[in-house]
């Protein structure tokens, strides 16, 4: 019975919101533990029959399982979302998760780096050697642009608009949006572009990619945390590092100097603005000695 569900379901997910396949298994596998519990409990009816009791009782059930509340709070947010897809195909009139109380998480403030620190990380690039030219232009870009690690490996020349300062990202669920971009960022990618990578191996089917390997290959995600990693080290810097960070600290400094959330929203390309309302938590007086304006990247500084 729930087998013709889930296959609706996965359906609306791929066609309806562009989720990627990873995306599209977890919420699969959110709706397969709750049929876990309803079969555990002999009570595997429709998703119309089942009431806010039952989705109580299965929030006490996995919490039993051991998991944290974290773990929780993402398996409803879960259910909550094969719900909203059993209401537009009219499975059920009602949706019990409406009342459905999460447990409460803490959210974990992700490690900052001030922009002295992001300097010195940069400064620890040998920008005479190819790779280090094309490592500079990727820093630059991601600080520049709030960029996710994926966003910066996919990076397309074809996406580049940078005669009026933007760049067009494909992010999460084949989601774009435009980003503008800063003149260091800019300068640096048309170095690495016109200097470096014209004289690379090119493979087939990575003509359009921007930052290629040594083999004229798309960069892994793990190359890029490896980079910033070394880098870090060099320069002494004793925090969590890793591509992350970049993004969040251009977050974090767009908001400490001002920037309005929805804007800095659009640009990180958060479909929620409660995602985005994290970097307003942040320690206010951590920042406000080096932070006194917008982010630095698209003030000229000169680097």
């Amino acid at each position: 019975m729930w087998d013709a569900y889930k296959k609706g379901y996965k359906a609306w997910l791929r066609l309806e919101k562009s989720l990627s396949d990873h995306s599209v298994e977890a919420y699969l596998h959110d709706v397969e533990k709750l049929t876990v519990f309803l079969q555990s409990v002999n009570k595997l009816v429709t998703p119309a029959d089942i009431t806010l009791k039952d989705l109580q009782l299965f929030v006490k059930w996995i919490g039993e399982l051991g998991m944290t509340a974290t773990s929780q709070a993402r398996i409803i947010s879960g259910i909550r979302a094969f719900y909203k897809y059993c209401l537009l195909e009219q499975i059920s009139a009602t949706d019990p998760s409406t009342l459905l109380e999460a447990p409460k998480t803490k959210r974990k403030l992700p490690d900052v780096l001030t922009f002295e620190e992001i300097e010195s990380v940069m400064a620890e690039l040998d920008k005479s050697t190819p790779e280090g030219g094309r490592n500079k232009a990727i820093l630059e870009t991601m600080y520049s642009c709030g960029l996710r690690v994926s966003e910066v490996v996919n990076l397309k020349i074809s996406c580049l608009y940078l005669d009026v300062g933007f760049i067009r990202v494909i992010g999460k669920g084949d989601k774009e949006r435009l980003v503008p971009i800063g003149s260091d960022a800019s300068k640096y990618i048309r170095i690495y572009k016109e200097n470096i990578r014209v004289h690379q191996p090119l493979q087939p089917g990575f003509e359009d990619i921007l930052f290629l390997n040594k083999h004229g290959r798309m960069l892994s995600r793990v190359m890029i945390f490896y980079i910033i990693r070394d880098l870090a080290k060099k320069a002494g810097i004793t925090k969590h590092i890793s591509p992350h960070t970049f993004r969040h600290s251009f977050a974090t400094h767009l908001v400490e100097g001002g920037a309005d959330l929805r804007a800095v929203q659009e640009m990180l390309g958060h479909e929620s603005i409660t995602t985005t309302e994290i970097y307003t938590h942040l320690d206010r007086d951590f920042l406000r000695d080096t932070l006194q304006r917008f982010h630095p990247a698209f003030q000229g500084s000169g680097r």
